[in-house]
């Protein structure tokens, strides 16, 4: 019987010890509740002392909704300049060491990189007139703000408002130097955040003179200079050491628009510049009137020069080229390019003539050109229209969606899958994932051929393409394996061109057409030879040898399809006289892209026309300015030479008859858009309505002129 004690023994020890700990839990709470009132009360009645009523409390409630709005704003804002500052993190002050003088494809010097560069006076070896006529025009305050002049940015808000225009700028100095060293000049509100950004953490990281130092060592100064020796060298012919007041003036005033007032293209303009910053060394109280009085009536004179421009869109994208294939400690060198200075020209004339003519109609400000001869040399490159202006190569570095123009390269992996001009694809409507892509007509196309949908441009063809019988991964890998190097969304859309390519990747993807199926040839520097004549590169020899990418019966199916768009299709402005035209355009959503690009047997363009803030043009389409700009200097750049065919069509020449079709087919699209247009009308008034009102006209005709009423007023009068 004694047995079974022990268990009740130990359950009760248990229950006393569970009870204890839920004692203790509960006290423990009880007194850390407690605790918590207490301070909390206390806490309490110590704010009552900072309560405050009436408008002192909206006062308070203002400010705290504002701090914390501000809060919350420069939470997002830095958020957005975050990207920028990965740039920092490489070595951002290295320019490299090259010195390289470039030469056209004829020999003749056209302008350097690196060299105009390397040669760097200390600023404190530089003349105060110097200092002082460049912070007197760009940025007064600089040694008294952070990065940002906040004093003199309403000053030129406030300026420019009263001027109703533009008059000053409001950047300062580190501002406009954080522009040059890490961004483009794209008019968008996150460049000018991470501008923003980038300028406090200049200052946080550079001392004042190291910022000025850099500014006046890598702005851009026109004629192909870059920092402010290279430029008293080149319009002066002397060191930055040696100039006079009123050079020094003419040099400062460089910095707003060097192209605009560059001495050796415009002397006058370049002399009421001066005389502006001359001006401003006075209002700055930097000199008296007495001290720029001479400097005012001796203006400074110029080295001649001539008016040859320095075609430095394509000497920066030739640059970069160069330290690509450049050898390690083979930097002062000589290369020699595939340049064209008369395609170049006639390329940067077109596009001037044409925005200056149509750009306000169509809403359009710029525009960018690559233009390729068929053995691969880049012979021009308009990477805008004023590089003073902004040296942010549009050609080479922008990003723009291509709309209808990327579909040759869908057409072109469709015939690599044994499609044919003649295959028959439904153009009706069509749903992929949720997106319904219309054709720009918002019609059904109904079932059509190939060759019939690419002259045409319609959407839903090569859409149904890629959704029944291709796949987006082929289309992908076919335009890439053509040379396009811009990144590519491996998105549904991507057959309309949603991603953004470069003019650059544009031209070089359909020059495969024009080189007979074959990519790799595309080169823009054919030799670089060191100071002592040895040829350390020689692009016949180094460059790796180009490889074909289109079959030969792919390759005539497609340039059979690209030769009717200007034929029969949307790029008739592109027609060349008598000479066979292949291409295609391309307009992208609300307008705000516009492309041509096309070619013939001896040359590949792409034309592409926009804004840099990307605000929609005014329903300006491929087939119509971007067009006429290609057939303008592409009529130049085939006179005097020996055409040749494009590959997969028998001669280079229109064929009469072929031409003769196409006219036929455009009255009978005319035709059919007049009956269109007549059966849409609204129905007419019957002839018995009709004889009526004329008899009603007839009437008044013949009633006597009355005499006009005297006004109320009159008789009130009188």
């Amino acid at each position: 019987m004694a047995g079974p004690s022990k268990p009740r023994k130990r359950r009760g020890r248990i229950a006393s010890a569970a009870l204890a700990v839920d004692a203790w839990l509960d006290s423990s709470l009880y007194e850390i509740g407690f605790k918590a009132r207490e301070f909390w009360e206390a806490a309490t009645i110590f704010s009552r002392r900072f309560r405050v009523h009436g408008w002192r409390r909206a006062i308070i409630e203002v400010l705290s909704e504002g701090f914390t709005m501000g809060a919350g704003g420069f939470v997002v804002l830095l958020a957005l300049a975050m990207p920028a500052f990965d740039i920092t993190a490489g070595d951002w002050r290295s320019q490299g060491d090259f010195a390289v003088t470039f030469l056209d494809r004829y020999g003749n010097e056209i302008g350097q990189r690196g060299i105009i560069q390397r040669d760097s006076v200390p600023v404190d070896e530089m003349p105060d007139i110097v200092i002082k006529s460049v912070l007197a025009t760009e940025d007064r305050r600089f040694f008294d703000h952070y990065g940002i002049d906040i004093l003199g940015l309403s000053r030129a808000l406030f300026e420019n408002m009263r001027a109703n225009s533009v008059v000053q700028g409001g950047s300062s100095i580190t501002q406009q130097l954080a522009k040059n060293l890490f961004l483009s000049n794209e008019r968008t509100l996150e460049r000018k955040i991470k501008e923003a950004f980038l300028s406090l953490w200049l200052e946080a990281n550079l001392s004042k003179k190291e910022i000025l130092q850099l500014y006046l060592d890598r702005a851009y100064m026109g004629g192909g200079t870059f920092g402010i020796e290279a430029a008293a060298d080149f319009y002066f012919g002397k060191s930055v050491k040696d100039l006079s007041l009123a050079e020094a003036a003419m040099l400062a005033g460089l910095f707003k628009a060097p192209t605009k007032y560059a001495p050796h293209i415009n002397l006058p303009a370049a002399r009421a510049r001066a005389n502006v910053v001359l001006s401003n060394l006075v209002d700055a109280g930097f000199m008296t009137e007495g001290q720029v009085l001479q400097a005012r009536l001796h203006p400074a004179d110029v080295v001649d020069r001539g008016e040859q421009k320095s075609p430095d869109y394509f000497l920066d994208w030739a640059f970069d080229e160069v330290k690509k294939i450049a050898k390690p400690g083979q930097h002062s060198l000589v290369a020699h390019t595939t340049f064209d200075a008369n395609i170049q020209k006639a390329a940067e004339e077109s596009v001037e003539f044409h925005l200056r003519q149509f750009g306000k109609e169509y809403n359009v400000t710029e525009g960018a050109v690559v233009v390729i001869e068929t053995n691969g040399a880049v012979r021009a490159i308009v990477g805008g229209r004023d590089y003073g202006t902004s040296q942010f190569n549009r050609a080479t570095k922008a990003l723009r969606q291509t709309g209808s123009s990327f579909k040759p390269y869908v057409y072109a992996t469709a015939m690599e899958h044994g499609f044919t001009p003649d295959s028959v694809v439904s153009g009706g409507a069509i749903t992929w994932g949720g997106w319904s892509p219309h054709n720009y007509n918002g019609g059904s196309a109904g079932n059509v051929t190939l060759i019939t949908a690419i002259a045409k441009s319609i959407n839903t063809v090569p859409v149904r393409l890629a959704k029944d019988y291709l796949g987006i991964g082929p289309i992908k890998a076919m335009a890439e394996s053509m040379g396009v190097e811009s990144p590519l969304e491996s998105h549904k859309t991507m057959v309309l061109g949603t991603s953004g390519m470069t003019v650059m990747d544009q031209a070089t993807g359909y020059s495969v057409f024009a080189q007979n199926g074959f990519v790799g040839s595309r080169h823009g520097i054919t030799q670089l030879v060191t100071r002592t004549g040895e040829v350390v590169y020689d692009w016949a020899k180094d460059a790796p040898p180009p490889h074909r990418v289109l079959s030969e019966k792919a390759l005539k199916y497609m340039n059979t399809m690209l030769a009717a768009v200007p034929a029969i299709g949307t790029a008739r402005r592109a027609q060349l006289p008598n000479i066979v035209v292949a291409g295609k355009t391309g307009t992208t959503q609300s307008y705000r892209d516009a492309w041509f690009v096309g070619f013939t047997g001896n040359y590949t363009a792409a034309v592409w026309l926009g804004n840099d803030d990307f605000t929609p043009t005014n329903k300006m389409t491929g087939g119509t300015l971007p067009a006429m700009v290609w057939q303008r200097f592409m009529v130049y750049a085939h006179q005097n030479i020996d055409l040749k065919p494009i590959p997969g069509l028998d001669h280079p020449w229109v064929d009469p008859e072929v031409a003769a079709k196409a006219e036929e087919a455009a009255k009978k699209e005319a035709d059919a858009a007049t009956a269109q247009a007549e059966a849409e009308r609204p129905p007419v008034l019957s002839s018995r309505t009709s004889q009526t009102l004329r008899d009603m006209t007839k009437v008044f005709q013949a009633a006597p002129v009355l005499d006009a009423p005297t006004p109320p007023e009159t008789l009130s009068a009188l």
